[in-house]
């Protein structure tokens, strides 16, 4: 996998023959004490000094990810539009700065049902962001999450869940990851011999939880299962040739994955 160009808010990668967009919406500050050890513990002043805060907080990038595969334009997640704070919003400029027009993506693909990865379907004028999207897709166990939005009613007629094992398009097929949210989900992108895991909220904080992969984040809905599916898509990431792009790692968010001690470590791409 290769950077093959980027911007300010967007890095272009081809991985064979697709092309790999990575796209800032921005980022969201959250107090350290999200920040989870086992027992559901938070830290406090045992916070490791190579943990950067920004203003005594953590700073979580908030990205999405853009596969064009045969002329197809598939989006996974949309980020927060103007639903939460104002650092956020930036995926439409993103997709101008890169050269793609929003009408060109036709399947938007959700790796899960929080608010920074759904609420950005609607522009910050209210009107649809990706109007001609044909094709919506849900983790089949979220629909019942993404419907009660009120943000989102008038997609609900559009939205079409999935499960695993189900193919997005030739060479895009989606993977159980939940724990973080019931039906969190991750994608697996191959082509050419190389292998891109888009892996939704895998890991929040990427200067602890790779080497740490045991620590939680509160607002995981089952701690213990998001530890496991962690552990998981790690073991998974690190084979050779293949990547992770990851929603809250440092923007652009894609790099690779090794083992390292009883953890692994990880190196942008």
């Amino acid at each position: 996998m290769q950077r093959t160009g980027s911007g300010v808010n967007f890095a272009r990668y081809a991985l064979g023959e697709m092309t790999i967009l990575a796209l800032r919406d921005g980022h969201v500050d959250m107090p350290p004490s999200r920040l989870r050890q086992e027992g559901d513990r938070p830290f406090g002043t045992d916070l490791p000094a190579s943990v950067q805060l920004v203003g005594g907080k953590l700073r979580l990038s908030v990205n999405a990810f853009l596969v064009i595969a045969r002329g197809r334009h598939i989006l996974i997640d949309t980020g927060a539009g103007n639903a939460w704070e104002p650092s956020m919003g930036l995926l439409p400029a993103a997709l101008e700065e890169a050269g793609v027009a929003r009408e060109a993506i036709g399947t938007v693909a959700f790796t899960h049902t929080h608010l920074d990865h759904v609420a950005g379907l609607v522009a910050a004028d209210g009107t649809e962001s990706f109007p001609p999207a044909t094709r919506l897709l849900v983790p089949e166990a979220e629909l019942p999450l993404f419907r009660r939005s009120g943000r989102l009613a008038r997609f609900r007629a559009r939205c079409t869940g999935f499960a695993p094992g189900f193919e997005l398009a030739e060479g895009i097929t989606a993977l159980a990851a939940h724990g973080h949210e019931v039906g969190h989900t991750a994608f697996e992108v191959t082509s050419g011999g190389e292998t891109l895991l888009i892996w939704g909220d895998i890991v929040h904080v990427p200067s602890m939880q790779f080497s740490r992969p045991e620590l939680t984040w509160e607002f995981d809905a089952d701690q213990a299962q998001a530890r496991a599916a962690r552990r998981e898509m790690l073991a998974r990431a690190a084979r050779p040739g293949c990547c992770v792009a990851g929603a809250h790692l440092d923007f652009p968010g894609i790099g690779s994955v090794a083992a390292e001690g009883e953890g692994y470590a990880f190196t942008p791409l």
